[in-house]
Order: C-alpha cells, then structure tokens, then sequence
C-alpha cells in the first residue's frame, strides 16, 4: 500500500535519525558527566562496579514475558478514544494514517519521563542502597514505555517472540549509536515482513534459549548505563543525579521506540500492498 505524502516525510525523518549520530543531550550529558565519572571510577571499588553491572544484566537476562512491563489494553484504547480513535483492539490502529497515531503515541513520553524522573531523585538520595531499588524500576518504566508507543501503532510486544525485539529497541536508546539504531531497525524489517505476510515474527537472534540469544544485549545496555547511575552514591549530588539520568534515559528510550514503532507501522503498510 503506497504512503501517503505525511508518511513519506515520516520515512525521511526516520532514515535521517538512523543515520544521525548520539542526540545532543546525550552528548551534552556524555560530557558533562566525564569528570563525575572519573571521579567515581577512583572512588567506587571495582567490585561495586562489577555487582551493579551484574545486576543490570540479570534484571534484563531474565526478562520472562514482556507482558510483565506492558499496559492494559482497555487503558491505552481509552487513550485512543482521547484521540478520536475508536476501535475495538489494539491491532486495528495498523489501519490507521500515522498522522493520527503520531500524536498518541507522544503522549506517553512526558508522563513516563516525569514519573522516572521522579523516582530516580528520591532513590538518588539514598546513595548505593535505594540504587539497587533504582535500576529495576527505571526498567520497569522504560520498558512499559516501549510498550505503550509500539501498541500505539497497532503492535502489542507482549508475547515471548518479542523479547529480543524489544532488548534492541532499549538497547539503541541506551547506546544512541548508528550500529544499535541501524540493528534496531534491521529487528523491525523482520517483524514487518513476517506480519505483514499473516506470518509469526521470529527473530534473527541464533537458536537457543533467550539468554543464549540475547546475552550481549543486556552487558552492552548495562556499559551505557552503569557509570552514570552509580554516579548516585556521590554524596549531595546522587539525587540530581538520579533524576537526570532517569529524564534522560527515559527521553531517549520515548524517541527510540516512537521512531522505531512508526518505522514498523509504515513497513507493515508497504509489505502488505
């Protein structure tokens, strides 16, 4: 089915996030955050370090359904009605022009941002104790956030076939580079094609179980976040701390997912001709 002239712009926007480098509030904080980090690096043991990665990588290894993270249908449908979208299920938005769905799906970043935000500040002043309470709920809302905008686009990620989908989409807006936008993206293109066809979407990851799967996924998501939340056991400065990186890691993810959903509903509309 061809694209109508707002979806073509979509499409050109898209491609020019993918090719783009880190946003700039990544690499303002990126710099900002360079002599935090290397004080941290002197003042934290390498063991704290190495728990606080562990613990990343568990949390995000054992992820057993995504249905844990995600909405209820009935909820995000009402905020569809808010939309003047009345449809019966969360598929049927599929049908729908994305000018209309573009609008409910960036509803739900400032209130997930916020919400991070918030929790990260008061966890912040509780320095390496509240932390490890920290990371697991900033995930939590990340990955509901994920959710919500793709099922936006008429796609729920809810069942296991969708794991590894969903650890590439968090993972492009951990690290913010080409190579994890662009291997995003290629996950999107095999979910398009296969549900585009009536198909199940499997895949690309090799056979095996899902931590076999998906094991660098989770340490490279924990490399990009790490250094900054441990940040937080800095006395005074943890609560700021833990606010900001919790807005902007919640900011990126919103973009990440809102570019890479809106890519997923046009491949979908395309493939099915």
């Amino acid at each position: 089915m061809p694209l109508n002239a707002y979806e073509k712009e979509a499409r050109r926007e898209i491609d020019d996030w993918l090719r783009g480098d880190a946003s700039l509030a990544m690499q303002a904080l990126d710099l900002a955050a360079r002599p935090l980090d290397w004080a941290t690096e002197r003042a934290v043991p390498d063991d704290t370090r190495d728990r606080a990665t562990d613990r990343i990588t568990n949390f995000l290894s054992t992820l057993n359904d995504a249905t844990e993270w995600t909405h209820e249908d009935e909820d995000l449908l009402a905020r569809a009605r808010e939309h003047d979208l009345r449809l019966a299920s969360i598929e049927a938005l599929r049908e729908e022009p994305l000018a209309d769905l573009d609008p409910l799906a960036r509803s739900f970043f400032t209130e997930n941002a916020v919400l991070a935000a918030i929790e990260g500040g008061g966890t912040g002043m509780g320095g390496a104790v509240l932390m490890a309470a920290d990371i697991p709920m900033l995930f939590t809302i990340n990955l509901r956030l994920i959710q919500q905008i793709a099922a936006s686009y008429g796609f729920p990620l809810r069942r296991p076939a969708y794991r590894f989908l969903v650890l590439n989409i968090f993972n492009a807006a951990a690290a913010g580079t080409k190579d994890a936008k662009n291997e995003a993206m290629r996950e999107i293109s095999v979910a398009a094609s296969s549900l585009a066809s009536g198909g199940e979407y499997q895949s690309r990851a090799p056979s095996g179980t899902f931590r076999d799967q998906s094991r660098n996924l989770p340490r490279e998501i924990a490399k990009n976040i790490v250094g900054r939340k441990l940040a937080q056991t800095v006395p005074v400065a943890g609560a700021a701390v833990g606010a900001g990186v919790n807005y902007w890691f919640t900011a990126e993810t919103g973009q990440t997912a809102y570019m890479l959903a809106r890519a997923l509903h046009l491949e979908h509309k395309e493939r099915r001709g």
